[in-house]
């Protein structure tokens, strides 16, 4: 039986849209089959399958290859239109489909039939005889097509794109199967139907007679024919976002709301890795083994929430249709986050170490190596700068010998890099360009997917049990790491519940503030970490409430001559460097002690290397700078400006630069000191005694008169924190331990943040100089007992203002990294950027930081900078103002400018061409 109004009067008038560019869908419109404009997926999928003459399996098959391509024929924006409405013929062009000018070139973007393109596929066929008359006609078989198809290729050059290839098997081919004759011998397709279908829109007979002769089909029929309609509906939509998931993550994500489940199930996007020609650590006074030694040793953390050869054996959580994801530890992936790469040893041969950047830049003598007087380390897997593998390790509440651990050192977050067209400038103690919330999620994910994707369990026991492994030990792995997996989501669960409850100092709902590539919210990370996870990990529950959110993101600071400065953090909180620097292990997840349900003297007990500590503090600070002939400093020193390195657009101009001088003495020495390799700088009022030396007690800056962004300055004072009362944290202790001249807390349980911090900090110290029995001349070295764990007694939030040596290299400015460039920094508050973009960016020597244009659109990958945010409400922790040049003569001095304002733009740049010289 057939339907006879399945096929309607040949009419040669019908139009075709020329945004149609498929030849067989012309035809189907041409011959009235189907409209013009959106036709149903059902319709389409159908029309074609009957024309295709198959029948039974293949010919449901077929309807659901139709399908497939008809839901992504019109781009990945429009699938849920194609779902509901169908495929919009009358839209193809310019649609994943279209190859562009990369095809046949048949048909011009104008509907017009270009001959001599027919003529050229004919070219590529032979003589072949019409099995219905005899006669000799020119055709190509399947082979010929995909020379034809390859030629078109090469024709495209460039313009060709990778899935190009993949399209080739659904236009051609397909007309053959569809269109093609019968010989003996071969199948071809006729170049006269090909003519015939472009030019006049027309089947051959045998394909009109397939598509009107379709049955009737009955109630049941069409009934069972809907349910694997449907069906097949669903599997093509599940294979749809299987492809886009694992061909296209970050345009998947960024089409979900990005707080909602299935955009938190997909990778954080990353920028792509910028092209690197050359590399350069610049000489800062270390030698190539103090780097390496400082990039690698451990500080005893697990920022890791696995043992290091599970870390090493986890994949990348990517979705892979064919090949397999390459591993988390891959040091190309890791870069991607801000890391810098990393040889396994220095002791290999030049070409690896030019490589890494290790090659003598300057062809100087090195240094002698501090690091021969501490256990040498290696990075055997390849691990970035800031990667440590903690072997030995030993719980700190069961005295348990555990699994090797992986964590983050100092030299993570506070070693520098710049971008600057294909080299890499790289140095240590600057300001790290990582995204370490980014890493957090990816980890996070690839213990989920390793859990749940299939196979890929199978895969990561193998690599950690090897191949021979018993069910048994595989199964108790999976057990292990379901149990950190869980742990992970519930916590994230218990952080984002507690912080939706609570309020920040100024009353408004606690919400996070990206961080972002180049800030960390230290602070509040840290007691976050000590204050409530590390009570939980130790089974002592309820103080989730200790939670804050990460609303005060700073730019990491340079930490180059800070050991000789009296408060090295932004807001002149902490004098004692063992605390600063073991308070910020502990922040990064060293193993801690915090239960009673173990013998007490087992309490602060932890996995923090506190000789490390105090190594790491021997090299960055060097010599005693005044016991020279001639005051100076030595250990890490700040990077000197590269123009050896990078070329013209680098020189200093020294007549700009001596204009500068001038400038930086009326209008910024006074708060930064002068330039440290002046007799004026050492001879400075702010240096002051400490024990058989001088530290620098750096000028410090009310907030209320800086009016840079409040946020950092004010959480060590107005965080409260709560400790259980079995831990008998007495803040009262630090004036017993140190003659500190400051009140306490008056509850054993509640206290400020910052004497919680500093008490608690200093406990765990003590105890790992008593288990390691260490001599009273050692624990005075360590402690450096002239520097006191006593809260600073100046009143209110402050800043403190650092020697501006190596500012060039710790772009974007403020301590909150809101201002992109030098230049920016010197114009009107008002006039500073609101918004910019951060990641794998060039670096600018012209205004000395990031270049930013009005509006710029971020790259994928990238985190943007924003003052504010889609409501135009301030975003806490970015505001952009304060320390601004504005005051006009004449003018009294008011909150947040700091000095007069700039004549023009060249008074500008010859202050920075100065500070370049720094």
């Amino acid at each position: 039986m057939r339907d006879p109004a399945s096929k309607p009067p040949f009419d040669p008038s019908i139009q075709v849209s020329p945004n149609n560019p498929c030849p067989f869908l012309r035809g189907l419109v041409g011959e009235g089959f189907v409209d013009g404009g959106t036709v149903p997926l059902g319709t389409l999928s159908q029309t074609i399958a009957n024309a295709s003459g198959e029948t039974g399996p293949k010919k449901a098959f077929a309807r659901l290859q139709v399908r497939g391509v008809a839901l992504i024929a019109n781009g990945i924006s429009h699938i849920l239109k194609s779902i509901f409405s169908g495929a919009q013929l009358d839209a193809l062009r310019g649609g994943p489909l279209d190859k562009l000018g990369a095809g046949s070139r048949i048909l011009g973007v104008d509907g017009k039939v270009n001959e001599d393109e027919i003529a050229r596929l004919a070219s590529f066929g032979r003589p072949y005889t019409d099995p219905s008359d005899g006669r000799s006609e020119t055709g190509l078989n399947a082979s010929e097509i995909g020379i034809f198809m390859r030629d078109n290729l090469k024709r495209a050059g460039s313009a060709a794109r990778w899935y190009y290839p993949l399209l080739m098997k659904f236009e051609w081919p397909i007309l053959l199967k569809i269109m093609g004759k019968d010989t003996k011998d071969d199948r071809y397709l006729s170049i006269a139907d090909v003519r015939t279908l472009f030019n006049e829109r027309k089947f051959p007979v045998s394909i009109n007679q397939r598509l009107v002769s379709q049955p009737v089909l009955s109630a049941c029929q069409r009934t069972v024919r809907g349910a694997l309609k449907l069906a097949a509906l669903l599997i093509a939509l599940g294979l749809v976002a299987l492809v886009a998931v694992a061909e296209f993550p970050n345009q998947v994500r960024a089409m979900l709301p990005q707080n909602g489940m299935l955009a938190q199930l997909l990778p954080p996007p990353l920028p792509k890795l910028p092209e690197t020609t050359a590399a350069f650590w610049l000489e800062q006074n270390w030698s190539l083994k103090d780097r390496h030694w400082f990039h690698h040793a451990s500080q005893g953390t697990a920022t890791f929430p696995v043992p290091y050869s599970w870390f090493i054996a986890l994949e990348q959580p990517r979705l892979h249709l064919i090949t397999q994801p390459g591993m988390l530890k891959d040091s190309a992936y890791l870069e991607r986050f801000g890391f810098i790469p990393s040889p396994q040893s220095i002791q290999t041969d030049a070409s690896t170490l030019r490589n890494f950047g290790y090659a003598n830049a300057y062809e100087t003598t090195q240094v002698a190596d501090w690091s021969t007087r501490w256990t040498p380390v290696e990075n055997v897997d390849g691990l970035p700068v800031g990667f440590a593998r903690m072997t030995g390790v030993v719980d700190p509440a069961t005295g348990r010998r555990e699994d090797d651990k992986i964590g983050l050192t100092c030299a993570a977050c506070h070693t520098g890099q710049i971008h600057y067209q294909g080299i890499d400038v790289r140095f240590d103690g600057g300001p790290a360009m990582t995204d370490l919330r980014k890493l957090e999620l990816a980890t996070g994910l690839s213990i989920a997917y390793t859990l749940y994707v299939p196979f890929r369990f199978q895969r990561f026991a193998d690599r950690v049990l090897g191949s021979e492994a018993s069910k048994a030990d595989r199964d108790a792995l999976k057990q292990k790491l379901s149990a950190i997996g869980k742990f992970l989501v519930d916590w994230q669960n218990k952080y984002d519940d507690t912080i939706k409850h609570k309020q920040t100092w100024d009353k408004k709902v606690q919400k996070d503030t990206e961080e972002g590539f180049g800030r960390l919210d230290a602070l509040n990370r840290i007691g976050n970490q000590v204050f409530s996870q590390d009570l939980a990990l130790s089974g002592v529950n309820g103080f989730e409430k200790n939670l804050h959110a990460q609303d005060a993101p700073v730019s990491y600071p340079a930490i180059w001559t800070v050991p000789w400065f009296k408060f090295a953090q932004y807001d002149a909180s902490i004098e004692q460097p063992l605390i600063r620097n073991a308070g910020e292990a502990l922040g990064v997840t060293a193993l801690l002690n915090l239960s009673d349900a173990y013998p007490e003297d087992r309490l602060w007990r932890s996995s923090v290397h506190i000789n490390t500590l105090g190594w790491i503090e021997d090299m960055l600070r060097g010599p005693d700078p005044f016991k020279a002939a001639e005051p100076k400093f030595g250990g890490l020193l700040a990077p000197q400006w590269p123009s050896q390195i990078l070329g013209d657009a680098w020189r200093i101009d020294a007549k700009r630069a001596e204009k500068g001088r001038a400038i930086y003495t009326e209008m910024c020495s006074g708060c930064h000191l002068p330039a440290v390799n002046t007799s004026a700088f050492w001879s400075s009022g702010h240096w002051e005694a400490s024990g058989d030396s001088k530290v620098l007690n750096a000028v410090t800056i009310p907030l209320d008169e800086i009016k840079t962004d409040p946020e950092q300055s004010l959480v060590l004072g107005n965080r409260i924190v709560d400790v259980p009362g079995f831990l008998k944290v007495n803040t009262a202790d630090l004036k017993n331990w140190w003659q500190c001249d400051t009140s306490t807390a008056s509850s054993p349980t509640e206290m400020v943040y910052a004497l919680g911090l500093m008490t608690v900090v200093d406990l765990v110290a003590r105890k790992w100089m008593d288990d390691a029995n260490t001599p009273d001349a050692e624990r005075a070295k360590l402690w450096n007992l002239a520097r006191k764990n006593c809260p600073n007694t100046a009143p209110g939030p402050r800043y403190r203002a650092r020697p501006l040596n190596g500012i060039w290299a710790t772009a974007p400015y403020l301590h909150n990294g809101s201002v992109p460039s030098l230049y920016w920094l010197l114009k009107p508050q008002n006039e500073r950027p609101q918004k910019f973009c951060m990641g794998h960016r060039d670096y600018d020597p012209v205004t000395v930081g990031f270049a930013v244009a009005a509006d710029e659109r971020c790259k994928t990958g990238e985190t943007q900078f924003s003052m504010t945010g889609p409501d135009g409400q301030p975003i806490q922790g970015n505001s952009v103002l304060g320390h601004s040049f504005e005051r006009k003569e004449g003018e009294p001095k008011r909150p947040g400018v700091i000095g007069r304002m700039f004549k023009d733009d060249d008074e500008r740049y010859d202050l920075i061409e100065y500070l370049k010289t720094l």
